[in-house]
């Protein structure tokens, strides 16, 4: 599997310049495109549902050819979803690392 690196997800309390409400996953985030260092800033909102692993924990986040295939043998904490139309993304635990995989269609 070839994995190349897109962001590194970074948990805060501090509102940031320009995030994005995303609803389903109640955290808001900044495009890590538009970072130097391709950092994504990550506030959660108090009832997110998204796991402790992932709210308390810095993530480095991969494309991949194929989500499934890359998925398999893994210890997934957040099953695939549709991110964007365009972005399908899951997040796994490997050791105490936090990896966000991101297949695009």
């Amino acid at each position: 599997m070839t994995a190349q690196f897109h962001h590194f997800g970074v948990p805060t309390t501090e509102v940031q310049p320009d995030e994005t409400f995303l609803e389903g996953a109640g955290v808001y985030v900044t495009d890590p495109e538009t970072h130097p260092y391709k950092i994504e800033f990550l506030r959660f909102a108090a009832d997110t549902p998204m796991p402790a692993e992932v709210c308390n924990n810095a993530h480095a986040a991969y494309i991949v050819e194929s989500l499934d295939e890359a998925l398999k043998g893994q210890e997934v904490i957040i099953p695939p979803f549709d991110a964007t139309d365009e972005l399908r993304c899951a997040f796994i635990k490997d050791g105490a690392a936090i990896i966000e995989l991101m297949e695009k269609r």
